[in-house]
């Protein structure tokens, strides 16, 4: 299984230019480009560290070129965005590509035929090239030109940036600091000399920044190129890398972690279960020396509270890696203020900022599954007075005005900020500004006050389990009360005083999909007609009925622009996890296979017919093109907590 382009496809240059593949290093930094080698995004690079693991992330080395030498004839392999010109095109001499277990290409030329794999270390900032030399006719050589950048991740680089002018140089082995305050860097490529010949490469172009409406030139720094005679059957793994001792035995560490990485696929069981687990263990990452925590998204999110607790069951829990469950867990518990977890971990000399109301509910959320997953009675014994807090914090009052009313349900934020998922703002616009009582906030909340109520019952706190209980009864009434619309089978969006907001969005399905759903049969099923109506696509759901006149078709254009159809209409995948849950749960008797053939078919989507990344979101309209981040945590984790929960039943309560 696992995802090969086809002849045809390999023929297609837009195809090749557009599929992007990613390989990551569990601390924050990775190594990532189209398939056709032509970086498109300023963030592409073959060696991606983060400075300040997982965060401040740089890319040091841009690119590492080959050419291909015999009988002074020379084809170069790499391929390069310029202000003018697309040059050289080694993509033409591609003939092979696939990506699992890493990303691996196969190139032909000049009767020379050699594989090349590219593989990052697991928790070092190490990138592995191996290149396998099948057919090399004799006096063959290649040619290893690194373009190295040293900049911040969200920058570009100018020739005129102060670079280091004196490089170390030990035959195979180069090494250079770039910036002050940075690792050094260093190549290794055996078997081969070095020849010093510095100079800048300039105007390089990313279109994908072009059309994103950013800066999209950069310039890159060569220091030189190495020669390496090769011959068939020859065998070399090149090291990029910036750690202090990289790994000596670049052979051994290349197997240990394909290895590791033949474990997580054996380990979760079938092809579905296996390909999504293996894409998940990307954004696990340490976090300190002690803690882990979950990267959003690849490549510009940091770790954000909201998508670590939503993703944490369907990245540790159904794989079973309870021990990074609890590492994580207790990153982000000891973070709280006033009973509220940080919206997400900035870079090194940001302070952490509490604008978010959701995130921490979904902690409670977490926990309470890490329970049942793990039975880790003790571990939750310690985090029950940290719950404690959290309730309280939300009872009496909170940042941000977040706060529980008169009528037991949930409320918090005010026309000009945005507490929610649905986060967009342009200036002092909030784009879908959704203050008051939302109604996947009292969702959740609905599941914070049963959680409390089982949780001091185990731990024999009868008399705030009863409490916990009591105001849990008055919360599901009161939102049956008002939050039901049925004038259209929907749940209203959010209340805010007299105001009900009758859009028809996605947030309703977690009414239905949490492990204490909030509606009766009847309800749920008429709910689930709607958003089958309105929202679902075969890759995720909308944020907006198509017949709202606010709604938007795609996510393209400005940064003005795309926030304004962010959560307009915009298709979210993640957000396929809990539709699937609830139609297993609301969907009658057909509803088990209908969800399952919707998981498979993302899966053929992403997995089969693409290098297994699912993207952060794709458009409202057919062909639902990608957008967004291209590959999101709680995409790939709430399919996989889906499948494993819902389809396989092989949950904590099914176990």
């Amino acid at each position: 299984m696992g995802f090969r382009l086809d002849c045809s496809a390999l023929k297609d240059k837009e195809q090749l230019h557009n599929l992007e593949w990613l390989e990551t290093n569990a601390l924050g930094g990775y190594a990532s480009a189209p398939v056709s080698g032509a970086h498109t995004r300023k963030y592409h690079g073959i060696l991606v560290a983060a400075l300040n693991p997982p965060t401040d992330r740089a890319v040091l080395i841009s690119k590492l070129d080959e050419t291909l030498i015999r009988r002074k004839e020379r084809i170069e392999l790499s391929s390069n965005f310029y202000r003018d010109s697309t040059h050289p095109q080694g993509f033409k001499f591609l003939c092979d590509f696939s990506c699992n277990p890493a990303p691996s290409f196969l190139f032909e030329a000049l009767g020379i035929r050699l594989r090349k794999t590219i593989l990052c270390l697991h928790h070092e900032q190490t990138t592995l090239i191996r290149y396998q030399v099948e057919i090399a006719p004799p006096g063959s050589q290649i040619e290893f030109r690194p373009l190295f950048s040293g900049r911040g991740f969200h920058s570009l680089q100018r020739a005129y940036t102060p670079y280091q002018s004196n490089p170390s140089i030990d035959n195979e082995k180069f090494k250079v600091q770039l910036c002050d305050g940075q690792p050094h860097v260093l190549v290794h490529i055996p078997g081969a000399s070095f020849k010093l010949h510095t100079d800048w490469y300039y105007n390089f172009r990313y279109p994908e920044e072009e059309r994103r409406g950013y800066p999209s030139e950069e310039d890159l720094l060569c220091y030189g190129y190495w020669e390496r005679p090769i011959s068939s059957g020859d065998d070399f793994i090149i090291t990029l890398s910036c750690e202090k001792e990289p790994s000596t035995n670049a052979l051994a560490s290349y197997n240990a972690e394909l290895q590791r990485r033949d474990l997580i696929r054996t380990r979760a069981g079938d092809n579905i279960s296996a390909d999504l687990a293996l894409a998940g263990d990307k954004f696990i990452v340490k976090r300190g020396n002690d803690l882990c925590s979950i990267i959003a998204g690849y490549h510009w999110f940091n770790d954000w509270s909201r998508d670590a607790m939503i993703s944490l069951p369907g990245l540790c829990l159904v794989t079973g890696r309870y021990d990074e469950a609890r590492r994580i867990l207790l990153a982000y518990a000891n973070r709280l203020n006033n009973g509220i977890l940080p919206n997400n971990f900035p870079d090194l000399g940001s302070q952490p900022q509490y604008n978010t109301i959701d995130a921490t509910l979904w902690f409670v959320v977490a926990v309470f599954r890490y329970l049942q997953y793990s039975g880790d009675r003790d571990f939750v014994a310690d985090l029950l007075p940290i719950l404690s807090e959290i309730s309280e914090a939300h009872l009496r009052g909170t940042h941000h005005g977040i706060h529980v009313d008169d009528d037991g349900l949930l409320m918090g934020g005010n026309p000009t900020i945005q507490l929610t998922w649905m986060d967009a703002k342009i200036g002092d616009w909030v784009v879908t500004a959704r203050q008051g009582k939302a109604v996947e906030i009292n969702a959740l909340w609905y599941n914070l006050l049963s959680i409390m109520s089982i949780l001091c019952t185990q731990f024999e706190r009868a008399t705030e389990a009863e409490h916990f209980a009591a105001r849990a009864r008055v919360a599901y009434a009161r939102f049956n009360e008002i939050f039901w619309n049925g004038e259209s089978d929907s749940l209203f969006d959010f209340i805010d005083g007299r105001q009900r907001d009758g859009k028809i969005r996605p947030n309703q399905v977690f009414a239905l999909s949490l492990p204490f759903p909030l509606l009766d049969a009847e309800r749920g099923r008429r709910v689930l007609r709607t958003l089958e109506d309105k929202l679902l696509t075969p890759l995720g759901l909308r944020t907006l009925s198509p017949e709202h006149p606010s709604y938007q078709r795609v996510y393209i254009g400005s940064q003005p622009q795309r926030d304004a159809a962010y959560h307009q209409g915009t298709v979210w995948p993640f957000l396929l996890g809990p539709y699937a849950s609830a139609l297993c749960r609301f969907g009658g008797a057909g509803g088990k296979a209908r969800a399952r053939s919707l998981l498979e078919e993302l899966h053929r989507t992403f997995f089969l017919q693409a290098p297994g990344l699912i993207p952060e979101i794709c458009d409202g309209e057919p062909p639902h093109t990608q957008r967004g981040a291209i590959a999101q945590a709680w995409s790939i984790a709430e399919i996989a907590r889906a499948w494993h929960e819902d389809i396989l039943g092989k949950g904590p309560c099914q176990s």
